[in-house]
């Protein structure tokens, strides 16, 4: 992994000031608002998200034909491809249920602190906590598929 400098490190707090703020001015750091959007009640936040894909799109593909390097860190662009396999699908599922039963997502459940939302934190809490369940799970599932090594 290469050491990352002072600028790159500056640039993903402004990238996440940013992203907090917007969260917050679009309302998507609402519980009730999202809740409302999920139930097809209001749809601003379709507008709000489907601007951020667009400009990312847009950003990311004039990106890697100008340049074919990131600027802060010039690593070469790589496509990242993973495979669409039922891990994809259940976690996908088991995401959305999160995301509807709490009305919030996890980039905007810190948004959500941030603009005084206190009882978000168990929602986050509950992220952390099923993301550690979710990983040792997967540690235990791993070692038993493994079998007997050599040194048993």
């Amino acid at each position: 992994m290469s050491r990352r400098g002072a600028a790159f490190h500056l640039s993903v707090l402004l990238g996440g000031l940013i992203f907090g703020f917007g969260l917050a001015y679009s309302h998507m750091a609402r519980p009730e608002v999202v809740l409302e959007f999920l139930q097809f009640e209001d749809l601003g936040l379709l507008f709000v998200m489907g601007g951020a894909a667009v400009v990312s799109g847009v950003t990311f593909a004039v990106a890697t034909r100008l340049r074919g390097r990131a600027p802060l860190t010039g690593e070469e662009y790589v496509r990242r491809l993973k495979s669409f396999d039922r891990n994809v699908v259940a976690g996908g599922a088991i995401f959305g249920v999160g995301w509807g039963v709490s009305g919030i997502c996890p980039g905007a459940a810190y948004a959500s602190v941030g603009i005084g939302n206190w009882p978000i934190l168990w929602a986050i809490g509950g992220m952390f906590l099923g993301a550690y369940a979710q990983g040792f799970l997967r540690s235990q599932l791993t070692d038993a598929t493994a079998g007997p090594t050599a040194a048993d």
